[in-house]
């Protein structure tokens, strides 16, 4: 069970700084988009997938917390 609360706390943290992160990929493919539109297609792209792990922590976590032993 120590386990298990420990996973918690996790989750909600990684789910948390990743989207701090993806904030900031998706602010700098904004800030070159114009210079170098191929680096802000890469990051961009790069943001679809953060945003797609994000989804599948929030589902863990949303199970785990919905989790009753038996």
């Amino acid at each position: 069970m120590e386990e298990l609360e420990k996973l918690r706390h996790l989750l909600s943290h990684w789910i948390g700084h990743s989207k701090e992160h993806t904030s900031k990929y998706e602010d700098w493919a904004k800030k070159v988009e114009k210079e170098v539109p191929e680096v802000a297609e890469k990051l961009k792209k790069a943001v679809e997938k953060f945003r797609e792990g994000e989804k599948y922590l929030e589902e863990a976590e949303k199970l785990l917390n919905d989790f009753s032993p038996k």
